[in-house]
């Protein structure tokens, strides 16, 4: 792949590390519910923040299934319809593997009102699942998840990218 000027080369992802940050950010989603907000329609949702970096950063690693697997277990916690929260990390985690190309030759910020309508869909999916059977419309303070869910897109993007920036082993034998 040909890389931008000025672009930094980064380290392959840690398995590990992949991992550990989407149990850290399913337990965030867990323990949100519990806090002083509990489950207001414009807290943004970490871990699909989480899934859509990965499934952006790395496709083959965190695919569809994943995200189908994790929104059955958030949607089993919330104990909202069984299959909500899975059909709407399903399709944001199908839209960014499908951008995730184009996506990264944008600088951060950009990347940021990229993902900003994949956000708004994940939404909707959402919203028109409980509305078919018979939930109660959030309000209009469901608009913000989606636009605080974009700011954090930066945030999520450096925090993520850490291990990966560091320097290798300084090597003699090898230019990089």
């Amino acid at each position: 792949m040909i890389m931008r000027q000025g672009q930094q080369l980064l380290l392959p992802a840690n398995p590990l590390f992949i991992w550990g940050s989407l149990f850290l950010a399913f337990s965030w989603a867990l323990f949100q519910n519990i806090g002083l907000w509990g489950r207001a329609p414009w807290v943004p949702d970490v871990l699909a923040v989480t899934l859509v970096f990965w499934g952006v950063h790395q496709p083959q690693r965190v695919g569809v299934g994943l995200a189908f697997v994790f929104g059955l277990l958030i949607d089993v916690h919330q104990g909202s319809v069984l299959g909500q929260n899975a059909l709407a990390y399903t399709v944001l985690n199908f839209f960014a593997t499908t951008i995730h190309r184009r996506l990264l030759w944008f600088p951060v910020p950009s990347q940021a009102l990229h993902v900003l309508p994949l956000f708004f869909v994940a939404h909707a999916v959402e919203l028109s699942v409980r509305m078919m059977v018979g939930g109660t419309f959030p309000g209009m303070a469901l608009l913000l998840a989606p636009m605080i869910e974009s700011l954090l897109w930066p945030v999520v993007s450096v925090i993520l990218l850490l291990p990966q920036r560091r320097a290798p082993e300084q090597d003699d034998h090898r230019p990089l």
